[in-house]
């Protein structure tokens, strides 16, 4: 919560002196309230482009500290989640509903994703517009998009809210495993009421019509892992575009297919297939890894799958993956050429004191990419996954601003530089 504890600062412009409130975060992070600013002012506003430095709302849901490496859901350390197994089902649970859920819960919750698992037969007339080199994305927020047209989500009070959660949340990865058949010329797989949220979806992404897929438990578990790993980071660019879409009023489904838009870009959803990109550029060029560091500081270039624009030191999330990129293939018995490099490339980064000095560590791209590879999804499919489970999140980021009795549209200002004046001519006249 937001605490105004009394401190203040002061701006001074034109001679005059005004007063900004101070408030500090859970955990200790401060902010200067300038909502009065530009009444107090006559109108002067701040500049902060990409907004770095601004704290576009107040939120509950996750806590990042960059410098220290340390992120939390509901103020549970990310790590936990990892080591008690937490499933995906559960972590949806409370970022959305702000508590752990009880074992009632839990068990109803899972009966609702099972229950609205299945696509409207309607929406098939969707898939087989796309073209069959349609990117899943794409299709993805269309069709979530589309849900609004067959079910219009009518929230008033917490069970219709708990209704319509359940439905999207199931209904993503129905979509997103229909969307990779629809690529590959294959049919749409149909869920099964005997299965769990993540089985479930191996399922509707593996099975063939006279070959079931059985889910090794080992892979269920590393998928799971990945998808709670996802779940929620703070104000990132596609949670910031859910918020600011819903703060319109537009309805849930919506407001999270724009949220699909925003993280399909390749500086947020896409880094994970570039980071396996970069790994693949490496094991072609026959470079070793310290000779291909060498070659990106010789040219100035990025190491996709390292430094962050919130973590000044390790991602936590990484260093869970890490392991569980070790374990997955041990216990799977397979090699990956890719996690060799990766494992190279990072001792080599680690090591140097260009990066070091740079703060740039491993991020969670870095290894998620060789987690979905071990699974077979394919490199297409690497945004889609990180969509499934950032949708928990993006449910939970729409109830806080829904639930806002205080809540306006969001409407950022401009500081405009472009021209003073200029008349207009008839098209004979122009140069």
């Amino acid at each position: 919560m937001n605490q105004n504890t009394g401190q203040t600062c002061t701006l001074t412009l034109d001679g005059k002196e005004y007063t900004l409130p101070v408030l500090t975060g859970t955990t200790g992070a401060r902010s200067i309230d300038i909502s009065g600013l530009r009444a107090a002012t006559g109108g002067v506003t701040t500049f902060d482009p990409s907004f770095a430095n601004t704290a576009s709302c107040s939120s509950a849901i996750s806590s990042i500290d960059g410098e220290n490496g340390v992120l939390t859901y509901r103020g549970i350390p990310i790590e936990t989640f990892a080591t008690e197994h937490i499933s995906f089902t559960e972590t949806a649970w409370l970022l959305i509903f702000g508590k752990l859920p009880t074992t009632a819960e839990i068990e109803r919750f899972g009966a609702l994703l099972t229950k609205y698992s299945a696509l409207h037969r309607s929406m098939d007339l969707h898939f087989n517009a796309f073209p069959p080199n349609g990117h899943p994305m794409a299709i993805m927020s269309s069709m979530i998009n589309a849900m609004s047209t067959h079910d219009r989500p009518r929230i008033t009070d917490d069970e219709s809210f708990i209704e319509s959660a359940a439905k999207l949340l199931s209904k993503v990865r129905t979509i997103a495993a229909a969307s990779y058949k629809a690529s590959i010329g294959e049919p749409a797989i149909y869920p099964r009421f005997d299965l769990r949220y993540v089985e479930n979806f191996l399922h509707m992404m593996f099975s063939l019509p006279y070959e079931p897929f059985e889910a090794d438990p080992v892979v269920a578990e590393a998928l799971n892992l990945f998808l709670v790993l996802h779940a929620d980071h703070g104000q990132n660019c596609s949670t910031s575009t859910v918020r600011m879409v819903g703060s319109s009023g537009a309805n849930l489904f919506t407001s999270c297919a724009a949220g699909v838009c925003a993280l399909w870009g390749p500086r947020h959803g896409g880094a994970n297939a570039n980071a396996v990109k970069g790994l693949e550029r490496i094991h072609e060029s026959g470079l070793t890894p310290r000779q291909y560091v060498a070659k990106v500081k010789d040219e100035r270039q990025r190491i996709p799958g390292f430094g962050h624009r919130i973590y000044r030191n390790w991602d936590p999330r990484a260093k869970i993956l890490r392991r569980a990129c070790d374990q997955l293939l041990d216990t799977l018995n397979r090699t990956d050429p890719l996690l060799d490099i990766a494992r190279e490339l990072e001792q080599v980064v680690l090591a140097d004191d260009y990066f070091v000095e740079r703060r740039l560590f491993p991020n969670v791209d870095f290894y998620s990419g060789i987690v979905l590879r071990a699974l077979n999804i394919p490199l297409n499919m690497f945004t889609v996954m990180f969509s499934i489970g950032r949708t928990a999140g993006w449910i939970a980021q729409w109830k806080e601003v829904h639930d806002d009795p205080r809540g306006r549209i969001d409407r950022p200002r401009q500081l405009y530089r472009g021209a003073a004046h200029t008349e207009w001519t008839p098209p004979e006249d122009r140069d």
